[in-house]
């Protein structure tokens, strides 16, 4: 039961924050920013607000038992001294 309560609130995360509801620059919120604010963090929710689109290493943690390597990966970026602008030389600057 618990996995089905988790999986139906995951995919209503998934719908609520996809870029179909909501371009870039109508100055999101609700219910979306919200959600992304509360389960994935400030930064997340507030990049989202900004029209950029949440990144998939921001989703990794909600997953179970498998989020705790990911965020240890995040972690290990961290102390590396990885800044923003190497993930917008990675992934673009529609992520960060």
């Amino acid at each position: 039961m618990k996995k089905l309560i988790a999986g139906a609130l995951m995919a209503a995360m998934v719908l609520a924050l996809s870029p179909s509801q909501a371009t870039a620059g109508e100055g999101r919120g609700g219910v979306a920013g919200f959600l992304a604010g509360c389960c994935l963090g400030v930064r997340a929710g507030l990049d989202y607000n900004d029209g950029k689109t949440i990144h998939w290493r921001d989703w990794t943690p909600l997953i179970p038992y498998a989020g705790v390597v990911f965020s240890i990966w995040n972690g290990i970026d961290c102390a590396g001294g990885m800044t923003r602008a190497d993930f917008v030389e990675q992934y673009g600057s529609t992520y960060y």
